[in-house]
C-alpha cells in the first residue's frame, strides 16, 4: 500500500483542487453583522437609531431619506446637508471543538474575541426645486462586518479573518403628485469587497487525495466507512510526510462595480399620519478576486514529487453574487409634544442558495457551494417627546430574524436572531443647526454551528455567544 498511495497521489484530482475552490468561494463574497439580518447594514441614520428605526422613512426632518426612502424628500423643507457616523462594537465568542477528516481533533484555542470595533459614516445632501420636485444624493455603506480570530484557534481551517463591504452612491428625486402624495427613486451604484483569511490543513488534504484515489482503484465510492478502513495505512504513509499541523493559508481578495434602483411612495393620511412604502431592488455581482497561497515546504515537495504543482498557486476567480432586494413599510404618528411610529422591513435573503466560482487556473474547474439563507424581517416600534423646542429624546425596540439555520451555518457568518434596544437625543442648536445622538444594544440569540465543514473537510461544531453595541452621531445643516 505504501508504493500504491505514492504513485497514484498523481491522478487523485482531489481535494486540493476543491480546498482550493472553496477557500475562494468563501473569499469571494461570504459575509457579520450589525442590525439588522446577517451582513446588511442599516447605521446611516442616528436620528432613527434613536427609535430603533421605527419611522425611519416617514417621521421627517431626516435628510438620511435620501437612501433610504426618496419619497420622504418631499418632507424635507429647504437645502440640507447631513453626516452620520456609527461605530458598531460587537462581539463573537465560540466554545465548541473541531476534528479532522478522520475524526482526530484539532488541536488550537477557542479564537478568541472574534468582533470588533468599526466606524460606519454616511454623508447626505437634498435641496428642494420647488414646490414640486426634490433631488438629492448620499453615500452610505448597506452591508459590512468584519471578524478576526486568533491564528491558531480551532476553526483555523474554515476561517480567520473576515472583511466585506459594500457602499453605495445614491442618487435620488422625488415628486409631489398631490398634496397627499409623493413618489420618489433612486439610481445606486454599489461597490463590493472583500478579503478573508483561513489556513488550509494540508495534512487532511494529501489523506483525502490518497482515500480518493484508492476507493478509485478498488472500484468503490469512497464512503465514511471506506475512509475509517483505509485511515491506518493512510496515515502512516502520508503523515511522515505532512504530518497533522503542516498548516498553509490562503488570503482571498475581490470586489466588484454593479447598478441598482429604488422606488417608493408617501402617503399624507391627515396631518398627525402618514406611512411610506419602500423598495430597493436586488444589486447582481460578478465579483474579480485574487487568490494568493502559502503552503509549507514538505506539502510543495508532495506535490511537485507527484505532478501537482500547478495546485495552490496564486491565481484570479469570479464569482456571481446578488445582495438582497428589501421591502419597508413606514408608519409615523405625530403630536404637538410627541410622536411615534413603527417599521416594518423584509429582505429576500433567498438569492443566496448557493456559490459558484470559476477560476483562471485552467487546473481548477469550477466549484459550488451552498449557503441556502432564507428571507428575513425587521420590525421595530418607537418613538420620540420634545421636552423644549430644542431636547427631543427618543426609544425604540426592534426584533430582527436571521436568515442563516444551524445545518449551513458557518465561522464566518455565525448569525442569529436578535433583539434591540435603543434610546437617543437630539439637539437643535440653531435655526439651521442641530446634532442628534443615539446608542443601542443588541441581544443575540445563542447561535448553534451543527456542521460547519471547511474545504479540507474538517468540520466546526459548537456554539456562539454574540453581541452588539452602536453609538451613533449625526449633524444636521439648513442652508
Amino acid at each position: 500500500m505504501h508504493t500504491f498511495i505514492r504513485n497514484t497521489f498523481r491522478g487523485a484530482r482531489p481535494l486540493a483542487l476543491a480546498g482550493l475552490g472553496l477557500a475562494i468561494a468563501s473569499a469571494l463574497v461570504t459575509p457579520q453583522t450589525a442590525h439588522a439580518s446577517s451582513f446588511q447594514l442599516k447605521e446611516d441614520d442616528a436620528q432613527a437609531m434613536g427609535r430603533a428605526y421605527a419611522g425611519s422613512d416617514s417621521a421627517g426632518g431626516d435628510v438620511a431619506v435620501v437612501a433610504n426612502a426618496p419619497a420622504a424628500m418631499s418632507l424635507l423643507q429647504g437645502t440640507y446637508f447631513e453626516a452620520d457616523v456609527t461605530a458598531i462594537n460587537f462581539g463573537a465568542t465560540f466554545n465548541g471543538s473541531a476534528h479532522d477528516v478522520l475524526g482526530q481533533p484539532i488541536g488550537g484555542n477557542n479564537g478568541g474575541n472574534a468582533g470588533t470595533t468599526m466606524p460606519v459614516p454616511a454623508f447626505f445632501f437634498e435641496t428642494q426645486l420647488n414646490d414640486k420636485w426634490h433631488v438629492g444624493a448620499g453615500f452610505s455603506v448597506p452591508f459590512g462586518f468584519k471578524t478576526q480570530y486568533d491564528n491558531n484557534w480551532v476553526g483555523r481551517y474554515n476561517a480567520i479573518e473576515s472583511k466585506f463591504e459594500s457602499l453605495d452612491g445614491t442618487l435620488s428625486a422625488s415628486y409631489n403628485v398631490t398634496d397627499n402624495l409623493a413618489i420618489g427613486a433612486s439610481a445606486i451604484a454599489q461597490r463590493t469587497s472583500a478579503t478573508l483569511t483561513n489556513a488550509i490543513n494540508t495534512s487532511s488534504a494529501a489523506v483525502l487525495a490518497g482515500a480518493q484515489q484508492a476507493a478509485a482503484q478498488l472500484g468503490q465510492p469512497l464512503t465514511p466507512q471506506l475512509l475509517k478502513a483505509l485511515a491506518p495505512t493512510l496515515t502512516s504513509e502520508i503523515y511522515p510526510l505532512v504530518p497533522p499541523g503542516s498548516d498553509g493559508y490562503a488570503h482571498i481578495q475581490g470586489s466588484s462595480w454593479a447598478w441598482g434602483y429604488q422606488v417608493g411612495a408617501l402617503w399624507t393620511i391627515d396631518p398627525q399620519d402618514r406611512i411610506d412604502f419602500n423598495y430597493h431592488s436586488k444589486i447582481s455581482h460578478r465579483l474579480t478576486g485574487s487568490a494568493d497561497f502559502t503552503i509549507p515546504a514538505n506539502f510543495a515537495y508532495l506535490l511537485a514529487s507527484t505532478g501537482q504543482s500547478q495546485l495552490f498557486q496564486n491565481t484570479q476567480g469570479t464569482a456571481d453574487f446578488t445582495t438582497p432586494a428589501t421591502a419597508a413599510i413606514s408608519y409615523w404618528h405625530q403630536e404637538d409634544k410627541f410622536g411615534f411610529g413603527a417599521d416594518v422591513d423584509y429582505t429576500e435573503w433567498d438569492v443566496f442558495k448557493n456559490l459558484t466560482v470559476n477560476y483562471a487556473n485552467p487546473a481548477q474547474p469550477p466549484t459550488t457551494q451552498a449557503f441556502d439563507w432564507h428571507n428575513s424581517w425587521y420590525t421595530s416600534f418607537g418613538g420620540e417627546y420634545y421636552l423644549t423646542d430644542q431636547f427631543t429624546v427618543r426609544g425604540g425596540i426592534g426584533f430582527d430574524t436571521t436568515p442563516t439555520s444551524a445545518p449551513t451555518r458557518e465561522a464566518r457568518v455565525p448569525d442569529e436572531t436578535r433583539k434591540l434596544l435603543s434610546f437617543g437625543i437630539g439637539y437643535k442648536a440653531t435655526e439651521h443647526f442641530s446634532i442628534n445622538a443615539s446608542y443601542a444594544h443588541i441581544f443575540v440569540n445563542r447561535a448553534v454551528v451543527a456542521n460547519d465543514v471547511s474545504a479540507t473537510e474538517d468540520v466546526l461544531t459548537g456554539t456562539y455567544d454574540d453581541y452588539g453595541n452602536l453609538f451613533a452621531l449625526s449633524a444636521i445643516y439648513k442652508f
